[in-house]
């Protein structure tokens, strides 16, 4: 394998382990892989400053069933890494929102990216 390739593979590497070694950290509940999924949908939203329904959200991301998405939705915001608020003008409408909790998340793996990329 060529230097270069090799290099980016060990880069990957130490940030999947230092991503795992996250989720063990105190205070950040355990997330699966469909919510990690579904959280990373929802964060490139929140990034963009862009509200998003649960509805979008439900139907945004085609490889997971909206049924599955709701579920999630619903044991994320238990476990405090999202919030669900009204519409003002509308109570049919809801948007799922970040937490404090869910900003120390993705904080503590933008730091895994950095220290992967430091070392």
């Amino acid at each position: 394998m060529p230097s270069s390739k090799k290099e980016s593979s060990l880069l990957y590497f130490k940030f999947l382990n230092l991503v795992a070694a996250t989720r063990r950290l105190p205070g950040i509940p355990e997330i699966d892989a469909v919510e990690d999924r579904i959280l990373a949908f929802l964060a490139r939203s929140w990034y963009a400053d862009e509200r998003i329904s649960v509805v979008e959200a439900m139907n945004g991301m085609p490889e997971i069933s909206p049924s599955t998405v709701q579920r999630r939705l619903k044991a994320l915001r238990s476990k405090g890494l999202l919030q669900v608020e009204n519409d003002q003008q509308d109570n049919r409408l809801k948007y799922v929102q970040p937490t404090e909790l869910s900003m120390r998340y993705f904080a503590a793996l933008g730091q895994c990216m950095r220290k992967a990329h430091a070392d």
